[in-house]
């Protein structure tokens, strides 16, 4: 007799918000034809598809980085195969916030480079500004294509356990994870592929031509096809599978520092076999510190002398810009929603979690008597690295924290512990328990503005585990926007 595949009345949805299942066992819209299906595999067939996936993982080559004491060590990209699934409806309203979001933290930045009149007019107190490690003086006055700084932005998502989206943080500096958005869909097609037959699952496959797009609007020169290139700090990087894979996506070269010159009229030249090639714009995957050793970090072998100059002189484009991590910054995310209603005298479409600005006397204050049920995060890391969760830690570390807020309460914020929504995950031999996840959409902006189909679910696969960075343990699923 054939083994019966999952009872969905028995799934432990818990007291968490399940995006597939609802507490009574039944599969939510966008879900039904999904959790059908997987009612219908066997716990060995589930397992065998996973193990397919995994395999494909490898043929492929799809890896990255984690960096430890050790060395540098390359893994496999850890990958669940069941899908998290979203209405298009509800997506199209999100994508609208996400826009929004990006209008104004564009209009921000170029403000703050400019007349600075947010600071002058009150809505973010002048030392969240002088005090910021990634506010650029070599960037005041320069004024970019269309008043664009941050071209590529990848925004946090997550859903409570009202399954409201929330913007848990914004990433404008280098944002990653896009090629693994895009590598999720190849890898469930091959798995699964009798879903995408009768679902309606809307396609991811246009980011690298709306990349594209987005890069070229760019160019300081009106010709037909500009020089576009993808600059990346190498081999060793963390991130290196997605440069290549990006460039190799988008048709154009991938280089490193030393592949470039700039010549003595200021422009960008890519060293080639047939000699020097004039370089428009620039897909810059180093961070700023890096980029010029004539104007930042003197020792960094990374970038090319003389690369600001070439930029400030509006000779080539540089994707994202310099100094636009001035608005990725967690005590910056606070003051968002006044941003939004600052520069577009709209109301935020998606909103933020509650943030507590420890450099308040009074929000410091209630943040330090209640470490035990807060997240406390450091302004400017990313990667899960830096934080820490209060119902999760000890109480050393609580009191770590508390000296570290108390001795610089301008680098750090705190969030209220979220109820992180969930969705069905394979934990082994074809079981399926409830793991936690987030979701971040790439969104992009030059002359027009343009939001991913979904974006890169990322999902802790320890169980009650909150931390859904790679890097720390997590994995990752496709993310399946349905049009019912």
């Amino acid at each position: 007799m054939r083994k019966k595949g999952i009872d969905w009345k028995t799934y432990p949805c818990g007291e968490y918000y399940d995006e597939l299942i609802t507490p009574s066992g039944n599969a939510r819209l966008a879900a039904r034809q999904l959790a059908n299906h997987l009612a219908s595999q066997t716990p060995e067939e589930l397992e065998t598809r996973q193990e397919t996936a995994e395999a494909t993982i490898r043929q492929m080559g799809i890896s990255f980085t984690v960096y430890t004491e050790e060395g540098n060590i390359d893994r496999a990209w850890p990958f669940d195969i069941i899908p998290r699934t979203i209405l298009a409806k509800q997506w199209r309203v999100t994508a609208e916030g996400l826009k929004q979001r990006l209008r104004a933290l564009n209009m921000f930045i170029n403000d703050l480079y400019h007349k600075q009149d947010v600071i002058k007019d009150g809505v973010i107190p002048e030392h969240i500004l002088t005090q910021s490690k990634n506010f650029r003086p070599e960037c005041v006055g320069v004024s970019p294509p269309f008043g664009v700084w941050a071209h590529v932005c990848g925004t946090d998502l997550v859903r409570d356990d009202d399954g409201k989206f929330y913007v848990l943080e914004d990433n404008l500096r280098v944002p990653s994870g896009v090629s693994y958005m895009l590598e999720n869909r190849a890898i469930t097609k091959r798995v699964l592929p009798e879903l995408f037959e009768n679902e309606h699952i809307l396609p991811v496959d246009d980011y690298a031509a709306r990349l594209f797009a987005t890069l070229a609007a760019l160019s300081p020169r009106r010709i037909k096809r500009p020089e576009i290139v993808v600059l990346t700090p190498g081999i060793y990087n963390s991130a290196y599978f997605e440069h290549s894979y990006l460039a190799q996506q988008m048709g154009v070269e991938l280089v490193e520092g030393s592949d470039l010159v700039v010549g003595d009229d200021d422009c960008v030249y890519m060293r080639t076999i047939s000699g020097m090639d004039r370089v428009d714009v620039i897909y810059r995957r180093i961070d700023d510190l890096f980029l010029d050793p004539e104007v930042f970090d003197k020792d960094s072998v990374l970038g090319v002398s003389g690369l600001m100059r070439a930029w400030q002189a509006g000779n080539v484009a540089l994707a994202n810009a310099p100094g636009a991590g001035v608005a990725d910054d967690k005590v910056v995310y606070a003051y968002v929603p006044d941003i939004i209603r600052y520069y577009l005298n709209e109301d935020p479409l998606i909103a933020n979690v509650e943030t507590y600005l420890c450099h308040d006397d009074e929000q410091r204050a209630y943040v330090l008597a209640n470490l035990d049920k807060l997240v406390v995060k450091p302004a400017n890391e990313s990667g899960g690295y830096g934080m820490m969760i209060g119902p999760h830690a000890s109480k050393a570390e609580r009191a770590r924290f508390a000296k570290l807020i108390e001795g610089n309460p301008r680098n750090y914020i705190a969030q209220q512990t979220l109820k992180l929504s969930t969705v069905p995950t394979l934990v082994g031999h074809g079981a399926i328990e409830p793991r936690h996840l987030d979701l971040r959409p790439f969104v992009l902006q030059a002359k027009e503005l343009y939001v991913t189909t979904g974006g890169l679910t990322r999902v802790a696969l320890r169980k009650g585990s909150l931390v859904v960075n790679s890097s720390q343990g997590g994995g990752s699923k496709d993310t399946w926007i349905v049009d019912r």
